[in-house]
């Protein structure tokens, strides 16, 4: 890691599948990032804890313990710290509308910036129709990927031995699979109708893995990625500019070195 920086003061943060309880979860790149931000609100999008993986074997390492403290080190301090389950931490739905330890939890939120945009905030597996309609198939997903994750980190052992840089085999089937990308489409589409019918201006999600920012049909559309593969985090600025911050190109992290100069700063359409 690098040597302590100078605190980024941020209006809002928008993080999302972390997996914790997983051995792909980067929870020593996000426990960084949040020593090294401040934030008057922390929305927790969704799939911060892995329950799917913890029920079939237990994984827990020091660090996913750093990032639990950390957050609720926020909460203490008060960040306005907001948890919207998904689909993999779904047991805490049983509890929305709860606060425990400063964290409430909900279904989904309304957060209006700075400039008076009107933003849906939900985790987004309930527009996913394989989450939906056959959830044994999304679980089969989950091994496949886990599969691709594994595969990926001895691949990419190879390539720093030999001096390149980190290359993501998940993130190249996604955009190279042609199915792969409809289906990205078909989910980006759905969550910014289900803004639009909300009479939102805007909806920021998770889910698919896939840190993204673009205009549709007038409703701005941002997911704020994982911190599985690609550790990026939504930050919304005190004059209400939201930002996708890539922190580990950032930072220049282990494993996971800049390979797309400056991608991520994209504007918010108003």
């Amino acid at each position: 890691m690098h040597d302590a920086q100078t605190q980024r003061r941020y209006r809002t943060v928008f993080l999302s599948d972390v997996h914790l309880g997983t051995r792909g979860c980067r929870a020593d790149f996000l426990a960084d990032f949040l020593k090294s931000v401040e934030c008057e609100r922390l929305f927790l999008v969704g799939d911060i804890v892995d329950g799917w993986r913890l029920k079939k074997s237990w994984y827990w390492d020091p660090t996913h313990d750093e990032v639990i403290r950390l957050i609720l080190r926020m909460a203490r301090h008060g960040t306005e710290v907001t948890y919207i389950p998904g689909n993999h931490d779904e047991m805490f739905r049983d509890w929305l509308g709860l606060e425990i330890a400063g964290v409430k939890l909900a279904r989904d939120a309304v957060h209006v910036t700075a400039d008076g945009r009107r933003l849906l905030v939900i985790h987004g597996d309930e527009f996913d129709g394989v989450i939906r309609y056959a959830k044994f198939l999304a679980h089969l997903g989950d091994w496949a990927y886990d599969w691709a994750l594994t595969i990926n980190r001895v691949f990419n052992a190879a390539r720093r031995r030999l001096g390149y840089p980190y290359w993501s085999l998940s993130g190249w089937l996604k955009r190279g699979v042609k199915e792969a990308v409809k289906a990205i489409d078909r989910f980006e589409v759905a969550l910014a109708n289900e803004a639009r019918t909300r009479g939102l201006q805007g909806v920021v999600c998770g889910h698919i893995h896939h840190a993204e920012m673009r205009d549709i049909g007038g409703i701005a559309y941002m997911n704020d990625g994982d911190w599985v593969e690609s550790c990026t985090a939504l930050v919304e600025h005190a004059d209400g500019r939201l930002e996708l911050v890539d922190w580990a190109a950032e930072r220049r992290m282990s494993l996971w070195p800049a390979t797309r100069g400056g991608q991520g700063r994209v504007p918010v359409p108003a």
